[in-house]
């Protein structure tokens, strides 16, 4: 990779976008009075970025060696640990509801 700072340009953004909609949606299912049950799912959900959609589409339309290929990689990359770290948190949370 000639820029690896790309990579961490991607994935900054990223990872502020996941977290920014989990917590909106994990505040308003607390705010809406949802079950746990319904909470968190709804909150993950909202938060995942799919991916692997995004990987298929950019590589078909771009190739594999374009901005959008490896936008949509570090995607990947970023969003398995954070969605993991949001488990964790969703867990640790459920007092909540």
């Amino acid at each position: 990779l000639e820029k690896p700072l790309t990579i961490l340009w991607i994935a900054i953004p990223l990872f502020i976008q996941t977290n920014l909609i989990f917590w909106l949606t994990y505040g308003g299912a607390k705010l809406l009075k949802l079950e746990y049950e319904n909470a968190a799912p709804a909150a993950l959900i909202g938060a995942s970025n799919h991916f692997e959609v995004a990987i298929a589409t950019s590589t078909m339309i771009f190739g594999l060696s374009s901005g959008a290929a490896l936008a949509t990689v570090v995607g990947v990359l970023i969003e398995v640990p954070v969605m993991l770290m949001l488990v964790r948190i969703c867990r640790r949370t459920r007092h909540w509801f």
